[in-house]
């Protein structure tokens, strides 16, 4: 299963990518994992992104190409993938596009999770509380400020990837505002029937 999720930050994609994975054995590629294990590393990438990222901006297109590229050879996602915040720009889709077609992978589909923005905001403060209240630490861009920016700039970049995908005839939509479950089995849906 080779495919890519899209949804606006706090959609849930991280949550249904393990779960696609577990059914369906392909490793789910996050570049937030990547970019903040980048960081986390003080690579040279990550050293570029991590401003970006703790404002609440998005990391250039050059540097999150290069990472899926290079993440793509690595034998775990030989089997198929789950790109999970990866593209956000329809540029980035082209050059995604362009890149598969160099290394002779096609994409199965892409699975639009659509929501609430309103909602979308408590659920990130909701998700912040329960971090804190467990002893753990909450990502720097994890405040209602920097959400809020990142909700604009997926609108205004990341939003117009649904008209191309579906003018490509991989898009599929699901209702991301259904509980978990419901959300896994819609999926499973598109991706099956």
């Amino acid at each position: 299963m080779r495919l890519i999720l899209l949804g606006p930050p706090g959609a849930g994609k991280g949550t249904q990518a393990k779960r696609i994975e577990e059914r369906y054995g392909a490793v789910q590629l996050s570049t937030g994992d990547m970019l903040r294990a980048a960081v986390a590393a003080k690579t040279p990438v990550g050293m570029k992104a991590q401003p970006i990222m703790e404002s609440g901006g998005l990391v250039p297109d050059e540097i999150v190409v290069a990472i899926i590229a290079d993440r793509l050879d690595e034998a775990d996602a030989q089997n198929g993938f789950i790109l999970d915040g990866f593209p956000r720009t329809v540029g980035q889709a082209e050059a995604l596009g362009e890149m598969l077609k160099t290394k002779g992978i096609a994409l199965d589909a892409v699975v639009e999770l659509t929501v609430n923005e309103d909602e979308l905001v408590k659920r990130m403060e909701n998700r912040v509380a329960e971090t804190k209240a467990a002893g753990g630490q909450v990502r720097a861009d994890d405040n209602p400020e920097a959400f809020r920016k990142r909700l604009v700039a997926y609108r205004e970049m990341t939003a117009p990837l649904s008209d191309y995908y579906r003018s490509t005839g991989e898009l599929k939509t699901v209702d991301g505002m259904q509980d978990i479950d419901a959300v896994t089995a819609s999926v499973v849906t598109a991706l099956e029937g």
